[in-house]
């Protein structure tokens, strides 16, 4: 049984003091079970989970550090409230280093074991929060959310699974909003480094002083206005992975010092002499190519070999552009369990994004949805809801001018030429196809079996 307020497992041999504190705890709405051997506290942590345990010092049969022993084997979470006479303060603190959470002295107030109590149940609560936060996180950044059925995007959810659980430094490419900073979550999230925070950094964003600054930190006086010591992402980012975003954009001298941070697993902070020894898993992204500027003079060599580990590119979204239909339903989906509604988009209005060739990627994506679902007052979101500018440059790609000679067309040979394409622009999805044609789906799928039976497409 748990009580909302919490449940505690008291442990206490002296009959009048165990009862003294039970009436005391349960008093404040606290569910208690308690034992009067050490023996019979093991046998009830075999059984039940208990957010805190209070229990004596000195027992009958076993030491108070032994049940603290058996709680921690257990979880991480449980707190342990040691009980100690004055003679026994130095094995009380001795405790405290095993990892009991506070020891109380007899005699101690009531007020004083309450506010201990309520102080470790407070810690219980802050621990499974942390562990929920971090489940959530675990579950966001899963290879799942990532959208997309592409032939190329299944690739790289292959390779992202095969290099997670690894150390090696990643490099990913792509062009802007396509999406590299999710994928550097994903490796995150999936690896062993997972319980440990996700640390980034723009390169762009930031002059190249402060960038320094930023990457490995400074000491008290290292220049002016460095009034106290700063702890760089480097340092911050020790046992986890730092994302450096457009490596592509610094500049020859932090080039320098990136590199023997990753080549000697070492930094020093601005103005210090102190070596602070590293293990930080580097993925950095660019949408530059970076074998271009290393001939422009413009990127070292030596860096981009230490980066160059393991690569990959995002592909743009106008490559990609049978994944826009679930990306818009991926967040029309973040947008209606936001909203508490339950908006779609038209036929009329998909085939219109599916025109557009996204230079902002799917982050541009996004960003008309959402103004989209805002300008729609309906359940449906159409053509109108649509940018002008979004809908001019669609319009005039999927127009496109037929010159009809003097002699005629085969018009069957176009026919099946346009569906060919359209097929194989979809990946061999007929739904998907039939939007981009805007025919119905009964009717494209009947022309593919024909086309499929006779050969003509596959």
């Amino acid at each position: 049984m748990i009580n909302s307020s919490g449940n505690i497992l008291l442990v206490e041999d002296d009959n009048n003091q165990r009862d003294i504190i039970r009436t005391i705890l349960e008093k404040e709405g606290y569910y208690v079970e308690d034992a009067d051997t050490g023996k019979k506290a093991l046998d009830l942590l075999k059984s039940n989970t208990f957010d805190v345990v209070l229990t004596d010092l000195r027992l009958p049969d076993i030491d108070g550090t032994d049940i603290l022993k058996e709680v921690k084997n257990q979880n991480n979470i449980s707190q342990v409230i040691i009980i100690t006479a004055f003679g026994s303060i130095p094995s009380a603190v001795e405790a405290t280093k095993l990892g009991a959470f506070y020891y109380l002295e007899k005699p101690f107030e009531k007020d004083q074991l309450l506010l201990v109590i309520k102080n470790a149940m407070n810690q219980v609560r802050l621990l499974r929060d942390n562990i929920m936060l971090k489940d959530q996180l675990t579950s966001k950044f899963q290879l799942d959310n990532i959208v997309g059925a592409h032939k190329r995007m299944e690739e790289l959810y292959k390779i992202v699974k095969r290099i997670a659980p690894t150390n090696s430094t990643v490099i990913i490419y792509g062009e802007s909003g396509t999406g590299k900073e999710l994928f550097a979550k994903s490796i995150h999230y999936n690896s062993p480094r997972k319980n440990k925070p996700f640390f980034a950094i723009n390169c762009a964003a930031i002059p190249e002083t402060l960038l320094e600054s930023e990457l490995f930190g400074y000491e008290k006086g290292a220049f002016t206005g460095a009034l106290t010591r700063h702890i760089g992402l480097f340092e911050q980012a020790n046992g986890s992975t730092l994302f450096l975003d457009e490596i592509g954009d610094l500049t020859l001298g932090t080039q320098a010092k990136l590199l023997r941070a990753i080549q000697e697993k070492e930094i020093r902070r601005l103005g210090g002499k102190e070596t602070i020894k590293l293990d930080v898993r580097i993925i950095a992204a660019t949408n530059k190519k970076l074998d271009e500027e290393i001939k422009k003079g413009n990127f070292r060599e030596d860096l981009y070999y230490r980066l160059n580990v393991i690569a990959f590119s995002i592909p743009p979204l106008r490559e990609r552009i049978t994944d826009i239909p679930l990306l818009v339903e991926h967040f029309l989906k973040k947008l209606n369990d936001s909203e508490k509604a339950k908006k779609t988009i038209s036929n009329d209005a998909l085939k219109l994004l599916m025109g557009y060739s996204w230079p902002g990627n799917v982050r541009q994506l996004e960003s008309i949805i959402e103004r989209a679902y805002v300008m729609c007052d309906g359940p449906v979101i159409d053509i109108e809801h649509i940018p002008e500018e979004v809908k001019q440059i669609s319009l005039k790609n999927l127009s496109h001018e037929i010159n009809i000679p003097d002699e005629g067309i085969d018009f069957e040979a176009v026919e099946k030429e346009l569906i060919k394409k359209a097929y194989i622009k979809a990946e061999g999805k007929v739904s998907v196809a039939a939007r981009l044609l805007n025919m119905s789906y009964d009717k494209l799928w009947f022309k593919v079996k024909k086309m499929k039976e006779k050969g003509e497409i596959f």
